[in-house]
C-alpha cells in the first residue's frame, strides 16, 4: 500500500477533525433542539399558568406599555388584549389611578424591589378588594427591562371578615336585647341544666315566686316551686320533656299548681323549650301566673249561666249565628216559635227553618249587619202580626264574626202607636200653625214640638230641636241651659224661685214678661204663657209654652207716650210763647224808648236798660218755646256742620261761656272732609250752643269738653236712647268729664223745664228740649251715654245729603284719582250703598260690577277677574269681609282690595290688611277718599 504523503496525512487528519467537528455539531444541534424543546414546553406551561390563573397578570415595559395581559385581566377590566397591547396605563386608566400606577412602577423599576399593596375599587355594583404585587423583570444581562404585575381579588375574603365582625357585633346586641327582654318580661323566665337545676332566673321570677336570683340558682325546679303533693307531677312532666326534647317535644305547655316562697299556692302555665349546649339538652322555661285567667274563666262560666238564664227568661226571641249564618245559640221563645227543641235548631240556617222568601229577607239583613259592622233594625209582617228585629255583629274570636239579635212581637205596641200618632198629628197641626212661637216638652223635659213661629223667632230649625232636653230650649234665649217658664209650670215646686218680672200664676197656667237680648232680630220684649197638658185621667203628660214678640208694641207704646208728652208740652209751650210774646213786645218797646229818652248817667236809665235786657232774655226763652213747638224750622239749606261749629266758637256767646268756666278746656276734633247735611243753620247753631253750654255747666272746677264730628255709615239698626236706622250720617259728639247723669234722671233730660243748671245764668230748662226738637226736625237721632262721676256724651246722628254746597272748592282735583277703565268689584250687602259706590266709581272712569254678599264675590272671582275689590267689612247674614278676602286669596293669590265699613277700624280689619288688603275707608262714601284709596292701591306694586 502506498504510503501516504505528508500532505495526504495532514488532509486525512483535517478530514478526521472535520468529521469529529461535524459529529460534535450534530450532538450540539441535538442538544440545542432539546433545549429549545424544553424551553418551548416551559414557555407553554408558563403561558398556560398565566392564562388560566385566577389572578390578574400583566407585563409592562419600562415606558409603561402593556406587553402581556391574561384572560382574567380582560374579564375584570373589560378591555380586550388587542386594545391594550402597546398602549400605556394613562391611556387606559386616565386620572388619579393612572398617576398612582406610574409612581409605583417607577419605584419598582428603580429599586428593583417587589411591592405589595391593598387596593379598593368602587363601581355601581359596590366595593371590590384587591392585593397587587409588582416585581421587576431582568434581561439576560441582568438589567431591569420590564415590570410584572399580579393582582389577586380578595373581595370574598374581605366580605367574610366584615360579615364576621358584623355578626359578632350583632351577637353582642342580641345578648343585650335578650337580657333587656328577660329583665322586662312579665312572665318568669328560667333555664334548667340536664339535671333539672335552675341556671337562669329573671326578675319577674323573683317577683312571682319570692325567691331571689341567688336563692334560686342551682336548686331543683320542682323541689323549689311545687307544693309537696304536686312535686311528682313536676318531675314526670320534666322527665317526659327530656325524653322527647331534641327540639321536637309536642307537649311543652303544662298547667300546674305552684307555690310561692310564703307558701301560697296558685295556678301557673309552664312552657318548656329545648336548647342543646355542649353538656347536653337544657330546658328553657316560661312560667305565667294564670290566677287572673282562672278567675276570669270561672267568672265566664258563671256569666254564661246567668246569660242563659236571662235569655230564656225574656219573652223576646234571642239568637246567635256563626259566620256561615248557622244558629249556635237560641233561647226558648225561638224554639217555641218554630215548634222544635233547641237542639234541632242549633246548627241550622234560616233556609232550613223558614219559607224561602222569608229566609232570603233574613239573610239580607244578616249580611248587612256583618258587612257594615253595624246594628240593623228591620220589621217583618207575618200574617196579622208585626215583628221587630235587631241584628248586630258579634266577635266570635279567632278572627270570626257572627250575627246576634232579637225578635220581638210589637203588634200591640204598634196599634197603640198608630192611635197615639194620629192624636199627636192633630195636636201638632194645631201647634204648627199657631201665630205665637210655641214649643212643647214631655214630662222628661224633652222637646216634642217646635212650631214655625218658634223657628222664625229663634232661627233654630225644628229638626235641630226635636228630642233635645236638659234645658237646651233655653239656649236660643239666654245663651245657657236654665229653667224657663215651661219648667216652672211642669214642676210647681220651683215657682217660688221664678226670676221673671210681671209673673202671674193662675192654676196650671203661668205668664211673665221679659226682655231677651241677642236674639236673631236683636233685643226683644217677650210675653210668655205656659200650661201643663193632661191625659184623660188627669195626669200631666207634657207642658206647652207660647211666646209673643211684643217688642214693637212695647216700643210703640213708649214712643207714643213720649211723643204725646212732647206734643202736649210743645202745644202748651207754643200757646204760652204766643201770649208772652205780646207782653214782652210791649215791655221791650217801651223800655227801649225810655233808654233813649233818659240821660245816660242817671239811675232811671239804668233801670230802663235792665228792663230792656230782661225783655231780650225773655224773647230768647220765647224763641226756645217756639222751637219746641216746631214752628218755622226750615231744613232745606245745604249745611256744613263744621262751619256752624267754627262760627259758634268765634261768637261772643262762646267767649262769655269760657269766662264763666275758666278752668274748663274745650277742644275740637273735626273731620276734614265732612259730608253735607240738609238743615237750618240757626237751629243747628242753637243746638251746638246748648250742648256745649250743658257740658261746661256739668263740670265743677277743672275738666274738659270735647266736640267731635265725623262721617259715619251704620250697617244696621242700633238700639240706644233713640233707635238709629242704617244709612249715611254726619255724627256730632259732645263729651264732658263732669258729674254725669243718674239713671233715674236720664229719661227726663229732654223734657221742658227739666234742668240742674245754675238758674239765672244759663239754665232755663229748655235747652235739651230744643235740642230734641231740632234733631227730630232734621230727621236725626240722638243718643246719650252717661255714668255718675264719669261724665256724659251726647251723640247726634244727622242724615247726609249728596247735594253739594255752591262754590265748594276741592282740595284735590278729580284728575288725580281718575281711573283708566280698570275693573272694580264692589261687595256690599246694602243695595243703596252698592248703587252709590257704582255711580261714584263709574264717574271716575272705572268698569264696575256689584255683588250683595261674600259668597257671591267668591263665585264671581272663581270665573272672572277684577283689578280691585271694594270690600264691605260687615255683611249680615253671611260671611264678613275678612272671611271673603281669605276665600278670594285661595282662588286668586295677590288679589288687590280696599276695605270699607261704617264702623271704626277693628281687629278683623287689621288682620285683613295683614293678609294683603289695602287701605281702610270709613263710610259714608266720599268721592275723593274712595277715589284716592283705589288709585293708590292699583298703583301699588
Amino acid at each position: 500500500m502506498k504510503k501516504p504523503s505528508e500532505t495526504d496525512e495532514k488532509l486525512l487528519q483535517e478530514i478526521s477533525a472535520l468529521k469529529q467537528q461535524i459529529r460534535e455539531m450534530k450532538e450540539a444541534a441535538a442538544n440545542q433542539a432539546q433545549v429549545e424543546e424544553d424551553l418551548r414546553k416551559r414557555c407553554r406551561y408558563l403561558s398556560d399558568l398565566v392564562e388560566n390563573s385566577g389572578n390578574l397578570i400583566c407585563i409592562r415595559d419600562r415606558e409603561g406599555r402593556y406587553e402581556l395581559v391574561n384572560h382574567r385581566w380582560e374579564e375584570v377590566t373589560g378591555l380586550k388584549r388587542d386594545d391594550v397591547i402597546g398602549r400605556m396605563c394613562k391611556e387606559l386608566f386616565p386620572g388619579p389611578v393612572s398617576r398612582q400606577f406610574e409612581q409605583n412602577d417607577k419605584e419598582v423599576m428603580e429599586s428593583g424591589l417587589i411591592m405589595e399593596e391593598e387596593e379598593i375599587l368602587e363601581n355601581e355594583q359596590g366595593k371590590r378588594f384587591f392585593i397587587t404585587i409588582k416585581f421587576p423583570l431582568r434581561n439576560d444581562d441582568g438589567i431591569i427591562g420590564r415590570e410584572g404585575i399580579i393582582v389577586t381579588e380578595i373581595t370574598a375574603r374581605k366580605q367574610a371578615e366584615i360579615q364576621r365582625e358584623t355578626a359578632l357585633e350583632a351577637l353582642d346586641k342580641s345578648k343585650s336585647l335578650v337580657r333587656a327582654i328577660t329583665d322586662s318580661a312579665q312572665d318568669a323566665i328560667l333555664m334548667m341544666d340536664p339535671a333539672g337545676c335552675i341556671s337562669f332566673w329573671n326578675p319577674a321570677a323573683e317577683n312571682i315566686f319570692g325567691y331571689t336570683n341567688e336563692e334560686a340558682i342551682g336548686r331543683n325546679l320542682h323541689q323549689l316551686l311545687a307544693p309537696g303533693r304536686f312535686q311528682e307531677a313536676y318531675r314526670k312532666a320534666f322527665d317526659r320533656f327530656k325524653t322527647t326534647c331534641g327540639g321536637k317535644a309536642t307537649d311543652k305547655t303544662i298547667e300546674l299548681q305552684a307555690c310561692r316562697e310564703n307558701g301560697e299556692e296558685f295556678p301557673v302555665e309552664l312552657s318548656l323549650s329545648a336548647l342543646h349546649l355542649e353538656d347536653g339538652w337544657h330546658a328553657l322555661g316560661i312560667i305565667r301566673d294564670i290566677t287572673a285567667r282562672k278567675q276570669a274563666e270561672q267568672e265566664l262560666r258563671r256569666s254564661e249561666a246567668l246569660y242563659r238564664t236571662f235569655i230564656n227568661a225574656t219573652s223576646d226571641m234571642v239568637f246567635l249565628k256563626d259566620e256561615q249564618f248557622r244558629n249556635i245559640v237560641v233561647n226558648r221563645p225561638v224554639a217555641a216559635f218554630f215548634g222544635k227543641p233547641e237542639a234541632e235548631i242549633i246548627g241550622k240556617s234560616d233556609f232550613e227553618l223558614m219559607p224561602q222568601i222569608v229566609a232570603e229577607k233574613c239573610r239580607q239583613t244578616d249580611m248587612e249587619a256583618l258587612t257594615n259592622r253595624s246594628v240593623v233594625f228591620s220589621e217583618e209582617i207575618v200574617g196579622d202580626e208585626v215583628y221587630e228585629t235587631l241584628k248586630f255583629p258579634v266577635d266570635l274570636g279567632e278572627n270570626k264574626t257572627g250575627v246576634g239579635g232579637y225578635i220581638r212581637n210589637i203588634t200591640p205596641r204598634r196599634r197603640v202607636e198608630e192611635e197615639l200618632f194620629e192624636s199627636r198629628r192633630r195636636l201638632a197641626d194645631i201647634i204648627e200653625f199657631l201665630p205665637d212661637a210655641t214649643f212643647v216638652i214631655d214630662k222628661d223635659g224633652k222637646i216634642v214640638a217646635w212650631n214655625r213661629a218658634m223657628e222664625a223667632m229663634t232661627g233654630v230649625k225644628k229638626e235641630n230641636m226635636l228630642g233635645k232636653g236638659d234645658y237646651e230650649y233655653a239656649l236660643p234665649f239666654y245663651g245657657e241651659r236654665r229653667p224657663v217658664l215651661i219648667d216652672y209650670v211642669l214642676h210647681p215646686d220651683k215657682k217660688m224661685t221664678v226670676p221673671y218680672p210681671h209673673f202671674q200664676d193662675i192654676g196650671d197656667v203661668i205668664s211673665a214678661e221679659d226682655v231677651i237680648t241677642n236674639m236673631p232680630r236683636g233685643d226683644v220684649y217677650l210675653y210668655a204663657a205656659a200650661s201643663v197638658l193632661r191625659d184623660s185621667r188627669g195626669n200631666v203628660i207634657a207642658a206647652i209654652e207660647c211666646l209673643r214678640d211684643d217688642t214693637e208694641r212695647n216700643k210703640l207704646a213708649e214712643r207714643l207716650n213720649r211723643a204725646e208728652k212732647m206734643e202736649a208740652l210743645g202745644t202748651l209751650a207754643g200757646g204760652v210763647a204766643h201770649d208772652l210774646n205780646n207782653v214782652l213786645g210791649v215791655l221791650a218797646g217801651y223800655s227801649e224808648l225810655l233808654v233813649e229818652m233818659l240821660p245816660e248817667d242817671g239811675t232811671p236809665r239804668k233801670y230802663a236798660n235792665n228792663i230792656l235786657q230782661s225783655s231780650v232774655k225773655g224773647a230768647a226763652i220765647i224763641n226756645d218755646l217756639l222751637t219746641l213747638a216746631r214752628r218755622g224750622v226750615v231744613v232745606s239749606e245745604i249745611v256744613d256742620l263744621n262751619k256752624i261749629l267754627l262760627d259758634y266758637f268765634r261768637a261772643p256767646e262762646f267767649e262769655k261761656l269760657k269766662s264763666y268756666h275758666p278752668e274748663v278746656i274745650i277742644s275740637t276734633e273735626l273731620e276734614e272732609k265732612l259730608l253735607n247735611i240738609k238743615g237750618s243753620p240757626v237751629h243747628l247753631g242753637k243746638t251746638i250752643m246748648n250742648l256745649v253750654s250743658n257740658a261746661a255747666e256739668a263740670i265743677a272746677g277743672r275738666g274738659e269738653v270735647t266736640v267731635r264730628t265725623e262721617n259715619c255709615y251704620l250697617d244696621h239698626t242700633i238700639k240706644g236712647y233713640d233707635e238709629r236706622k242704617e244709612g249715611d250720617y254726619v255724627v256730632l259728639t259732645v263729651s264732658d268729664t263732669g258729674s254725669g247723669i243718674s239713671a233715674k234722671d236720664l229719661g227726663k233730660i229732654f223734657e221742658p223745664f227739666y234742668t240742674k243748671k245754675v238758674m239765672g245764668r244759663s239754665g232755663t230748662g229748655l235747652g235739651l228740649a230744643v235740642v230734641w226738637g231740632t234733631v227730630k226736625d232734621h230727621n236725626g237721632y240722638i243718643d246719650v251715654q252717661s255714668e255718675e262721676g264719669k261724665g256724659t256724651t251726647f251723640t247726634i246722628y244727622l242724615p247726609v245729603t249728596r247735594e253739594e254746597m255752591r262754590k265748594v272748592e276741592k282740595v284735590v282735583s278729580p284728575v288725580a284719582y281718575m281711573g283708566k277703565g280698570q275693573s272694580i268689584l264692589v261687595v256690599d250687602d246694602v243695595q243703596e250703598q252698592r248703587e252709590l259706590a257704582k255711580s261714584m266709581l263709574e264717574m271716575l272712569g272705572y268698569q264696575v260690577k256689584t255683588v250683595a254678599s261674600g259668597e257671591e264675590a267668591t263665585e264671581y272671582i272663581r270665573s272672572k277677574r277684577a283689578d280691585l275689590v271694594v270690600l264691605d267689612m260687615i255683611m249680615d247674614p253671611g260671611i264678613d269681609g275678612m272671611e271673603t278676602y281669605r276665600r278670594i286669596l285661595e282662588i286668586n293669590p295677590g288679589q288687590k282690595a280696599i276695605i270699607v265699613s261704617g264702623f271704626s277700624e277693628t281687629e278683623r280689619v287689621r288682620k285683613t290688611q295683614e293678609m294683603g288688603a289695602g287701605a281702610f275707608i270709613r263710610k259714608p262714601y266720599v268721592l275723593e277718599k274712595i277715589g284716592l284709596a283705589i288709585k293708590n292701591e292699583l298703583d301699588r306694586t
